[in-house]
């Protein structure tokens, strides 16, 4: 059992890093507080891994690839319209902001983490392992790898959430979310490789566009407040 849990400890946490559920967890961690995204990504892992187990195991079945794919899209699509609608919500002065609560977070993470997962190398690689190994150290170490690799990513994107403004790090997070959505709609749902490249592709250059307009209004209209300043604060001559 110990063996089975070190060989498939070492095996995720490998196959996790740079993989896109590192990036969803970054993302998450931009702009939730870390133990409520670290909390999802340890039930998901608990449950990914236990599908996992039990299909390498005992089933030895296959999971449907399309519709799973076609949920994942539909999921990933909803949350960015939702973090969308929470930076514009920011942007309102007059309109009070509503706050999620920790467990909707933790629902949407387990959620996003387990469509995007199922079918992925990761979840391939725990059924591989689970088929001739002791399946409770497959589940067990599995589990651990996956959160030691997505606890790296929740360290990045608490970092960043400390240094950028929150209103692009949640426009980031849109896009991104959009970005897996489109991907997974039109290239494993549908597989229309070149119109996910085309349309992934459109949305990376439009958002970049669109900040980086932002950016030079922004310094801009600094520039000028700045410039304004001495004359606003300069004495009255009478």
């Amino acid at each position: 059992m110990l063996s089975a849990a070190l060989v498939s400890l070492g095996v995720v946490f490998v196959a996790e890093l740079g993989d896109k559920s590192q990036l969803i967890t970054m993302t998450y961690a931009l702009r939730h507080r870390w133990w409520v995204v670290l909390s999802g990504v340890g039930i998901a892992a608990f449950l990914v891994h236990g599908l996992s187990v039990t299909i390498g195991h005992f089933l030895g079945l296959t999971l449907p690839q399309r519709p799973i794919a076609f949920a994942a899209a539909i999921a990933f699509l909803l949350f960015a319209a939702w973090t969308w609608r929470d930076s514009r919500a920011k942007d309102d002065d007059t309109q009070e902001v509503r706050v999620a609560e920790p467990r909707f977070i933790v629902f949407a993470v387990v959620s996003s983490f387990v469509l995007a997962e199922l079918g992925d190398k990761t979840m391939l690689a725990t059924v591989a392992l689970a088929s001739d190994h002791n399946w409770a150290g497959v589940w067990i170490g599995a589990t651990i790898g996956m959160v030691a690799a997505d606890g790296v990513a929740i360290a990045a994107g608490a970092l960043l959430h400390r240094r950028l403004p929150e209103r692009f790090l949640h426009g980031m997070a849109a896009v991104i979310f959009a970005l897996f959505g489109f991907w997974l709609l039109f290239d494993n749902a549908l597989g229309l490789r070149w119109l996910a490249v085309a349309v992934t592709g459109t949305v990376a250059v439009t958002a970049i566009g669109t900040a980086a307009v932002r950016y030079r209004r922004t310094r801009v209209v600094s520039a000028a407040e700045s410039g304004s300043a001495p004359l606003d604060s300069s004495p009255e001559r009478h």
